[in-house]
């Protein structure tokens, strides 16, 4: 296998400098799952459509996301990281603009599904760190990274609230969209190119058309399922499609020469085992958005409610993502140290301590934050320890592309924990005013089977085999010193 090396690969990266450029644009693609939380509640009279229409505002970034990482993570590892990482910013620069002028809800749909292009980067920022830094740096760099997805999500939506209280909504999306440029400029004049591997084939499109159409069929019926009937036609329908072009997919893939996906490594002991971690952690980690944010803001004549406004939840849910950041330093240095095995499963176990008695602890504000916090902790650790299992597992010509089949696999949790959570409180209601809602006994029990999946993911990570060295070290030349541009730290 030939590797190339652009020439701007090897010039001196500035490490601290790629990396913060890095994850910023880690966290900008983050914010835009939560910038448009603020508006759900009149999005409908703003837009003047129904509220289903406009709940296709969220779960549109969601579809287009799912099918655009294992896509971007494949073009990345062949023609280049760092153009792809471009490539998807400006997409998402162009729909926040879209949003900002929207005037009807299907303008706002297209601007949101544009997002979620740009939503694809993490994936190809752990790539580049892989070929740009180091090895001795790495694993803080990509704990770093990797606790951007909770930074972002966790400022994303007191940041949107205070521009949507003090501004307007729309100036809301135009900032973003100026932090996007800023960042996607940083990115073209800071960040090496990174190692491309054409000679592993062309693109393969067949197969990216057949996993794109599984993917969105699949998660539009978790999305809609709730509300259409799990045993209705149309969830039925879809489902049965969704089944079907994962098959066409997966015999497209075993077939093809340069797949878009290697099933057959993702078939190894190790990948197939930290995807399942990734699937049981996206689950673990959304659960409790959907709880939090829910009891700090249902009104106090609920009896369990917290009578908080959008803005204060905003800020009360805030350090889960500064403790995320403030822990990844921790989580890189043992990695290096003790290799990411022993920080997923501490990550693992911090977060079930946690979780395991949030569903006591839904009564005081300062409660509620504690536990967000101790569990965040946990997710920072496991967010920097499972890419980092997988780059020391595949081959690095798919480094990008099986990274982005681990963070698909964490959004089909997270997809799938909205479902679970959503039809557990749609069950457990109580009467309340003129209508109904949520019973205090319906959030815990969601927090209480999110902990008994935290427990099986903490499971499976204990049984995870860390590979000692690369799987395919002559793969990977020695171009560290060039990169580090200096002796190599012992």
């Amino acid at each position: 296998m030939t590797i190339h090396a652009n020439p701007a690969t090897v010039q001196t990266p500035r490490p601290a400098r790629t990396v913060a450029v890095l994850a910023a644009a880690a966290t900008i693609g983050a914010v835009m799952q939560t910038v448009i939380v603020p508006l759900l509640a009149d999005l409908p009279t703003i837009l003047e459509t129904s509220p289903d229409t406009a709940s296709w505002a969220v779960s549109i970034t969601l579809l287009v996301t799912a099918v655009t990482t294992p896509l971007a993570g494949r073009l990345g590892d062949l023609y280049g990281k760092k153009r792809l990482a471009l490539i998807c910013l400006l997409p998402m620069i162009a729909g926040c603009l879209v949003c900002a002028l929207a005037t009807d809800a299907w303008l706002m749909i297209a601007g949101r599904a544009l997002q979620g292009i740009g939503s694809g980067i993490m994936p190809l920022g752990l790539g580049l760190l892989h070929d740009v830094l180091p090895k001795w740096k790495r694993p803080g760099a990509v704990a770093l990274l990797g606790a951007t997805a909770g930074l972002g999500g966790a400022l994303g939506l007191p940041l949107a609230a205070a521009c949507d209280q003090l501004f307007s909504w729309r100036f809301t999306f135009v900032a973003v969209a100026v932090l996007a440029a800023v960042v996607a400029w940083l990115l073209h004049r800071w960040v090496p190119e990174g190692r491309t591997h054409p000679s592993e084939g062309q693109f393969d499109w067949s197969g990216a058309a057949a996993l794109s159409v599984g993917l969105v069929a699949l998660l539009g019926a978790v999305t809609e399922g709730n509300r259409w009937g799990w045993t209705s036609v149309p969830t039925l329908a879809v489902l049965a499609l969704s089944t079907v072009s994962f098959a066409v997919w997966v015999r497209v893939e075993l077939r093809n020469a340069s797949p878009l996906v290697d099933l057959r490594l993702l078939a190894t002991p190790t990948v197939a085992m930290v995807n399942v971690v990734a699937l049981l952690i996206g689950f673990v980690m959304y659960a409790p958005s959907l709880v939090y944010p829910q009891v700090m803001q249902l009104p106090e004549a609920t009896g369990f409610g917290l009578g908080q406004s959008m803005l204060a939840m905003g800020l009360w849910i805030a350090p889960n993502g500064l403790a995320m950041m403030a822990a990844s330093p921790f989580g890189g240095r043992l990695t290096a140290r003790r290799g990411p095995k022993p920080t997923l499963v501490l990550g693992c176990s911090i977060a079930l301590a946690a979780l395991a008695v949030s569903p006591l602890c839904l009564g005081q504000l300062w409660q509620i934050a504690a536990v967000g916090i101790v569990s965040n902790i946990g997710f920072a650790l496991i967010y920097g320890a499972l890419p980092t299992i997988v780059m020391d597992t595949v081959p690095a010509a798919q480094i990008a592309s099986a990274n982005s089949v681990n963070n698909l696999i964490r959004s089909l949790g997270m997809a799938v924990s909205a479902a679970v959570a959503g039809a557990i409180l749609a069950t457990m209601r109580m009467p309340f005013a003129d209508t109904t809602a949520p019973s205090l006994e319906g959030f815990q029990a969601t927090l209480a089977a999110t902990a008994a999946v935290c427990v099986a993911a903490l499971i499976i990570a204990a049984i995870v085999k860390h590979p000692p060295t690369r799987r395919n070290p002559e793969a990977v030349p020695d171009l560290e010193p060039v990169l580090a541009g200096s002796p190599r730290k012992p």
